[in-house]
């Protein structure tokens, strides 16, 4: 079953990276070969609703859903939703939205820990009965401080020897409503000498008057993370609970729970979560930026969402072949972005129509060009795709070029138009640059230029050479765009490398978004629909952003050209 890792090409161009060896794979065959769980292997993937899913929980969802595929097994989609005060039904219909697009289907296995707040109940009740739980009428300060520290062991609580029917009869009108938020919680006794802060009567239930957002007002005690979370995975039958190694630590206290109630328990494996530079991979501190308005929402093309990354332009195939380049471990680390980069920069390779498009214009008149006439040419849109065919572009008398790429006083090795220089036009003809027009003010506001009709091949027949290629668009086809061109989010590799008591957004880079209105693009370009994704000659990847109106597309820019992952890699 286990494979070296390996990259190829199919038919259609799409990168196949086989599936490579880790230890949790290792664990899972182990376990297959011992006909443990009867050989089966079940995962589920278990998001919190109370906020959209980053590329962070894509590591979560390709591996969880990918090695139950793999080994002919199945994975469940199940929202741990237990606290009402942070969860919300957009984010339920978001996350269902992200893991679909990533290519992943939990088919009929669709689950809420609030269809199980009934089961969990009986299993308090069941706690309380043997010994194991009891009602703490503490304070949320008081029972911190009773907890104790690393080094020094906690206190018990004085409720803690409560009687069996007292406890019952507690827990029962806490259910009922009796009682205000705040006033008493559940507890597991366990030990407050622990070692494991976990372990130090980790509370279970707590009052809290809320609207669910699928139980309404059924319930007013709403259960813990960590008591909902293990029973959740052990009531669905779940072989393989594969989770980041923040809940490494959460385990005894998770295993202890299923012990005492006698019921299936499942094998946590904790893995190292993914940490990017130049990225904020926490959902309270992308909250912060969506409600202090650092952004424009949970799906802007700056943020690292799901929904974001898909907005921007990001295939889901690049994400999944990230996430098994990266790998599982247990020792965090920290990934270049650039190797993200890298690994979308090959998928948009294959599938990015090349298309020609000019952020700043700037006019050229082809003086010798025949006026009213209008050619068709050839251009070929995709070379890495043959199936993808070619299309016609017109040319004209005027076109636009990039104003960057004429220079009146050039310095040496500059390679594009200058007075008295020729340069190629993609698909088109070789154009000398004759005259400058200038306003006023000195700016130069056109160009007038000559070109040679046999050069129609975009080589002389004389045999000279030209080493500089310019694109272009026919001004009287081009049609009028907007197009945002974003740079990372933050300026520092580490966000939270912060100084003077400031935090992660003192760090935010105020260039992250920069917006181009007036560009001019080829008039293929106008039926364009949001999603779709060319490569601009020479400007890098982009996507038509949902924002496009009729004959009048915005573009993000996706990602630049330049690969600097490969360079580093020596590619």
């Amino acid at each position: 079953m286990k494979a070296d890792r390996k990259e190829k090409a199919d038919s259609g161009g799409n990168i196949d990276i086989a599936k490579s060896s880790n230890f949790i794979r290792e664990i899972i065959e182990e376990d297959i070969r011992n006909n443990k769980n009867d050989g089966r292997v079940h995962t589920r993937f278990p998001p919190e609703p109370n906020g959209y899913l980053h590329i962070g929980h894509a590591k979560s969802i390709c591996f969880n859903f990918g090695v139950a595929e793999e080994y002919g097994g199945l994975c469940n989609l199940r929202f741990d939703d237990t606290n009402p005060t942070k969860e919300e039904t957009e984010y339920v219909d978001s996350i269902m939205a992200d893991i679909r697009w990533l290519g992943y289907d939990w088919e009929d296995r669709l689950y809420y820990a609030s269809d199980y707040f009934g089961k969990l109940y009986e299993y308090a009740v069941d706690l309380i009965k043997k010994g194991k739980a009891y009602v703490c009428d503490l304070s949320a300060d008081e029972i911190r401080e009773y907890r104790g520290t690393l080094t020094e062991p906690g206190k018990e609580s004085p409720y803690r020897n409560r009687t069996v029917e007292e406890n019952l009869d507690l827990l029962e009108r806490m259910k009922n409503g009796e009682f205000p938020d705040g006033s008493r919680v559940l507890r597991a006794k366990i030990d407050m000498a622990a070692g494991n802060l976990n372990m130090r009567d980790p509370v279970m239930y707590r009052i809290l008057h809320a609207s669910h957002h699928r139980t309404k007002d059924e319930w007013c005690i709403y259960p813990m993370y960590d008591w909902a979370h293990g029973q959740s995975d052990s009531i669905e039958g779940i072989t393989h609970s594969l989770c980041d190694v923040a809940f490494e630590d959460h385990r005894p206290l998770y295993d202890w729970f299923l012990i005492q109630l006698g019921v299936h328990k499942p094998q946590q494996i904790e893995f190292a979560r993914l940490n990017l530079t130049y990225t904020i991979l926490s959902k309270r501190f992308l909250r912060r930026l969506v409600e202090e308005g650092y952004v424009k929402g949970w799906d802007d093309p700056r943020m690292p969402t799901l929904s974001g990354l898909h907005r921007r332009g990001y295939t889901p195939e690049s994400i999944r072949n990230f996430q098994e380049r990266i790998g599982m471990a247990k020792r965090a680390s920290v990934v270049d972005i650039a190797l993200l980069e890298h690994t979308l920069r090959e998928d948009l390779n294959i599938r990015a129509d090349r298309v020609m498009a000019v952020l700043n214009p700037l006019k050229v008149v082809i003086e010798n060009y025949p006026e009213g006439k209008i050619e068709k040419l050839d251009a070929i849109n995709n070379p890495e795709d043959v199936s993808a065919g070619s299309r016609k572009i017109p040319f004209s008398r005027e076109i636009y070029i990039e104003a960057d790429d004429f220079m009146e006083d050039p310095p040496k090795k500059f390679f594009r138009l200058s007075p008295g220089n020729e340069v190629r036009l993609k698909h088109a003809y070789f154009i000398k640059c004759e005259k400058v027009i200038k306003d006023n003010s000195g700016k130069i506001t056109e160009l007038r230029c000559s070109y040679d009709p046999a050069t129609k091949s975009g080589e002389a027949t004389d045999g000279r050479r030209v080493k500089g290629t310019l694109h272009w668009v026919s001004s009287e086809h081009a049609v009028d765009a907007e197009v945002r061109l974003y740079e990372y989010l933050f300026t520092k590799e580490d966000p939270n490398e912060v100084e003077g008591g400031k935090d992660f957004t003192s760090n935010i880079n105020p260039d992250s978004l920069k917006v181009l209105t007036g560009c001019k693009v080829e008039p293929s370009l106008a039926s364009a629909k949001p999603g779709d994704r060319f490569q601009f000659l020479r400007h890098g990847y982009f996507c038509v952003d949902p924002d496009t109106t009729e004959g009048k597309p915005v573009f993000n820019r996706t990602v630049g050209l330049r690969d600097t992952w490969a360079k580093v890699k020596g590619k």
